[in-house]
């Protein structure tokens, strides 16, 4: 639960985007998504699996955006954004993005990959709020599929956070396509995060596959933090939009 003495609050939505298409890549569903995420009113949404460019589509597909698509996400919602490319193709692009209604300072993108497998990436944005004296760390995740190389990432993450300054408040947000559910004791561990839906009920949110969730994929976890009211958005309005169930939470720094 939120704490009294709390000064800020941030609503922090999270959701594989994939590629802006349903499942299977059967239709091209990204202006439905942004009506979707623009009716959640977070402040912070941490985008995995989002187009930064794909020259094919966009002379196939009618209603293609011009822009990129955590660009067109954001619209006027947002005021500010970060991309992280990871995977790379003859084609275009695709990783994370971060859209914030506050400034984001500095952001870094951190290669958390496993040599000669798929690209993951770690986006690390500092986003300085009004009347706080020290900025939120935002981390938008997206981990690998094999648990072997998810044991390298979530060693990677937790010895960046620990790198951060030690009374900062972190957020890591994302898809850590963690079925086993074997992140959370290395993370408090090592690292000192703790996953929101965990603290609030026991155990990671159900996200995937959305129409019928059964696997704990997705993730919200928090450090020099305090959070309430998470909740996996898995309504029928969003089941068309991702194969995964976005999560929303309230943080209180």
């Amino acid at each position: 639960m939120a704490e009294a003495t709390s000064r800020f609050s941030l609503r922090i939505l999270t959701i594989n985007t994939h590629k802006g298409f349903t499942a299977f890549n059967r239709r091209f569903i990204l202006p439905e998504l942004r009506e979707a995420v623009r009716s959640v009113g977070a402040d912070i949404v941490c985008l995995q699996e989002v187009l930064g460019a794909h020259d094919i589509h966009a002379l196939q597909i009618e209603g293609w955006p011009a822009t990129p698509h955590y660009e067109f996400l954001a619209d006027t919602l947002w005021q500010d954004y970060a991309y992280g490319r990871n995977a790379m193709y003859p084609e275009g692009h695709h990783g994370n993005a971060v859209l914030s209604r506050y400034p984001i300072a500095q952001y870094e993108n951190l290669d958390i990959s496993v040599s000669g497998h798929e690209k993951r990436g770690l986006l690390h944005c500092v986003i300085a709020l009004p009347g706080l004296p020290a900025p939120v760390h935002i981390i938008c995740a997206h981990l690998g599929l094999r648990e072997r190389h998810r044991t390298v990432q979530l060693r990677l993450l937790a010895e960046h956070v620990n790198r951060l300054p030690a009374n900062e408040p972190v957020v890591v947000a994302g898809d850590f396509n963690d079925w086993r559910q074997r992140a959370n004791r290395p993370l408090r561990n090592i690292a000192g995060l703790d996953e929101v839906f965990t603290r609030a009920y026991g155990r990671p949110a159900r996200t995937f596959p959305v129409r019928f969730p059964l696997l704990r994929l997705d993730r919200i976890y928090v450090k020099n933090a305090s959070a309430s009211h998470p909740e996996a958005l898995t309504l029928h309005d969003w089941r068309h939009l991702s194969d995964h169930a976005p999560l929303a939470v309230e943080i209180h720094l």
